[in-house]
């Protein structure tokens, strides 16, 4: 059977992770794609589009499309970049569009909710958000690359971090090469 994911992209810099992230989920996954208005200018200015997919895409206001109900069975929501703006939101319940409800709809059925948090440096209000998000059953993932792989290009580092949000989605990836000790 095909899986089914969810990807919200928000208001933050880092729209070269959600473009990578789609380019590989939707090649063996139905994926449905919400674009924030403030996600689709950051993106514009960042040079970087959404359209293109082979996937279904819903306006952020369409709040009766089927990954808004806990009945509609999918594997799980990718929020990439999360602003903290949205982070908030899915850690207060506050499920006021289609982002925030299907993250509302992922914690209350135990589906996958990953948050790839972007904000630097961290506010403790940020902090605590990131807590109770976490202690609702999300996996908060800020986009943090690692270096051990040699990264030579901004691409490099951007497969990083999609290469671990599709670990945790148990997605199948060859995007980086896997540590193997200091030897290897």
């Amino acid at each position: 059977m095909k899986r089914e994911f969810a990807v919200g992209v928000t208001g933050a810099s880092g729209a070269c992770y959600a473009r990578r992230l789609l380019e590989v989920l939707c090649r063996d996954a139905t994926v449905h794609i919400i674009v924030s208005d403030v996600a689709q200018q950051i993106a514009g200015h960042e040079g970087v589009s959404f359209e293109g997919f082979d996937a279904v895409y819903h306006d952020i206001d369409k709040i009766a499309a089927p990954i808004a109900s806990g009945s509609h069975r999918f594997d799980g929501l990718v929020v990439i970049p999360c602003s903290q703006k949205t982070l908030a939101a899915i850690a207060t319940g506050y499920a006021d569009n289609l982002i925030t409800r299907t993250a509302d709809v992922c914690l209350k059925e135990h589906r996958k909710c990953i948050l790839v948090t972007r904000e630097t440096p961290l506010s403790k209000i940020h902090l605590k958000n990131m807590l109770a998000a976490g202690d609702a059953g999300a996996t908060i993932m800020p986009a943090c690359p690692a270096f051990y792989h040699n990264p030579k290009t901004i691409d490099d580092l951007v497969d990083m971090v999609v290469a671990r949000v599709l670990d945790h989605l148990g997605v199948e990836h060859d995007l980086i090469r896997r540590w193997n000790g200091y030897d290897a």
